[in-house]
C-alpha cells in the first residue's frame, strides 16, 4: 500500500494522527525514524529555514523543490502546506497537480489573501467566501487520484470571528473538501465547538506559544479530531541547539564541552543512510580493469 492510500485509510480508523512539522530531508528522516504515521511539511518552517519570516516570501516553485527533496528520502505520508495555492483557482489547480505528481498524501489550501502570513501572526486578511469555495472546488477537481486528501483551511477566526469560520468550514466541506482546518481557535471551548459543529474530519494545529492552547492528544481524540499537526517544534528545538553550539564554538574554539549534547559522527551518518549509499556504490561501481 502506498503512502497516500495508507493515509486515506488511516483517516477511517480510530486514533489521532500526530504529524510533526519538517522542512528538509534531514528533519524528515529524523521524524520518520521515530515512527510517526504522517509527516507535516510546514510552509512556515521551510520559510524560516531559508532565513525568511512566514509572510508569503517562498514561491510555489521553491516549495515544490523542497517537497520533492523530502519525498525522496522518506516513505511516510506527507501532509503539505500549500498556503493559498499560490494564487487564484487556476494556480490552485496547478499546485494540486504538481503535488499529486510528487506523491504527497494530503495538502491544505487556505482562505488568506495572497501573499499570506503565519496563522498566528496579527493583521491577517481573508478572501471572500465565494472565492475560497471556488478554490476548494478547483482543488478537488484537479486531483486525478481520489486518495489524495484535500484539506481546506480557514483563517477567518482571527478576522471575522468563530461563527464566520464555522460557516466557511461548512461551505468548504460542501464544496468537496475531505478535511477541515480552522486555524487558531482561542480556547478549549472553541476547539470543542468546532468538533461539535463540523461533521467532516478535522485537523488541528498544536504548538507551544501560539494563539491556540495546547490540548492533550487524548482530549483532541475524544473530541473527534483526526489529525494534529505540530509544525514548528522540531525546528525551534534545532534553533536553540544551533545557537548553543555557535556560542560555545565562538567562545572556546571547539564544541568539546557540549559534545554529549550533539549527535555523534556515527549517529549523524546513520540518520542520512551513509552505509546504505556506500553499499550501493560497492555493488554497482566497479574499478577499471
Amino acid at each position: 500500500m502506498n503512502a497516500r492510500k495508507a493515509f486515506r485509510r488511516s483517516l477511517s480508523a480510530d486514533g489521532l494522527i500526530t504529524a510533526p512539522g519538517v522542512y528538509d530531508g534531514l528533519s524528515a528522516r529524523i521524524a520518520a525514524a521515530v515512527g510517526f504515521d504522517a509527516i507535516y511539511v510546514s510552509g512556515g518552517a521551510i520559510s524560516r529555514s531559508m532565513g525568511f519570516p512566514d509572510v508569503g516570501l517562498v514561491s510555489g516553485s521553491e516549495m515544490l523543490k523542497r517537497v520533492s527533496e523530502i519525498q525522496s528520502v522518506t516513505s511516510s505520508p506527507l501532509i503539505v502546506d500549500a498556503d493559498t495555492g499560490y494564487g487564484n483557482a487556476v494556480n490552485v489547480i496547478r499546485t494540486v497537480q504538481d503535488l499529486e505528481r510528487l506523491g504527497v498524501a494530503a495538502l491544505h489550501i487556505e482562505d488568506q489573501v495572497n501573499p499570506k502570513r503565519c496563522g498566528h501572526y496579527e493583521d491577517k486578511e481573508v478572501v471572500s467566501l465565494a472565492e475560497m469555495v471556488g478554490k476548494v472546488r478547483a482543488a478537488v477537481a484537479a486531483r486525478t487520484d481520489p486518495d489524495l486528501v484535500i484539506i481546506a483551511r480557514t483563517d477567518a477566526r482571527a478576522v471575522l470571528g468563530l461563527d464566520a469560520a464555522l460557516t466557511r468550514a461548512k461551505a468548504f466541506a460542501s464544496a468537496g473538501a475531505d478535511m477541515i482546518f480552522i486555524e487558531a481557535p482561542r480556547t478549549i471551548d472553541e476547539i470543542a465547538r468546532i468538533a461539535n459543529e463540523i461533521d467532516t474530519p478535522l485537523l488541528i494545529n498544536m504548538f507551544q506559544g501560539g494563539k491556540t492552547p495546547v490540548v492533550p492528544p487524548d482530549t483532541l481524540e475524544e473530541l473527534g479530531y483526526r489529525v494534529m499537526i505540530v509544525p514548528s517544534d522540531l525546528q525551534r528545538a534545532a534553533i536553540h541547539a544551533m545557537q548553543q553550539a555557535a556560542r560555545v564554538l565562538k567562545e572556546h574554539g571547539n564544541t568539546t564541552t557540549i559534545a554529549g549534547d550533539m549527535a555523534s559522527f556515527q549517529e549523524r551518518e546513520a540518520i542520512v543512510g551513509t552505509a546504505e549509499v556506500l553499499g550501493l556504490q560497492n555493488a554497482y561501481m566497479q574499478e577499471d580493469e
